[in-house]
């Protein structure tokens, strides 16, 4: 049982992160004296959103692509190459900027979404392909990981808009 429970978080981090991130921010609201200023439910969502799934989800993709690299070309469905070198350095990139996003500035929330749903929307475009012209439905192509691939970005915009009003200058001015 418990090596079931293992095998599906390591398979599985995108869904997992996604899914603790959204219960770390549930507790985190759920201790916060009340009542919560206007936006910071959404703000709290998106800050863990980011921790999650973009630092610590990315981190895991660059350890994993670059130091399991032939395990993650298999879950794949894909011989190893140097792209798996490659992808894991970019993850690194993206963790670095989910890291600093975590509670920056909306500017660079902004980019700590939009990055990640770049690579990840093409991604999933990959992953279609890939089911499409290969036959590859492997758990890392076809599984979880096309549906994560699809849902964050849309969770990540979604945050975005929701806290678009939080983050806006007062009509008078911005703050000094």
């Amino acid at each position: 049982m418990i090596a079931d429970v293992i095998k599906l978080v390591l398979s599985n981090p995108s869904l997992v992160l996604l899914v603790l991130g959204g219960v770390v921010a549930l507790g985190i609201l759920v201790s916060r004296s009340k009542p919560l200023p206007k936006g910071a439910a959404m703000e709290t969502v998106l800050s863990q959103f980011i921790l999650f799934s973009i630092g610590i989800g990315y981190l895991y993709n660059f350890v994993i692509h670059v130091f399991f690299a032939d395990m993650a070309a298999k879950f794949i469905g894909w011989a190893n190459s140097p792209f798996q070198l490659e992808v894991g350095f970019a993850s690194l990139g993206f963790a670095v900027v989910g890291f600093l996003a975590f509670s920056g500035s909306r500017g660079l929330r902004i980019a700590s979404v939009v990055g990640p749903s770049v690579f990840l929307l093409g991604a999933a475009g990959g992953h279609v392909y890939q089911m499409v012209a290969a036959h590859n439905f492997a758990p890392g192509n076809a599984g979880v990981v096309f549906w994560t691939d699809i849902f964050i970005p849309v969770i990540g915009f979604t945050l975005l808009w929701l806290t678009r009003a939080s983050t806006r200058p007062s009509p008078a001015g911005p703050a000094r």
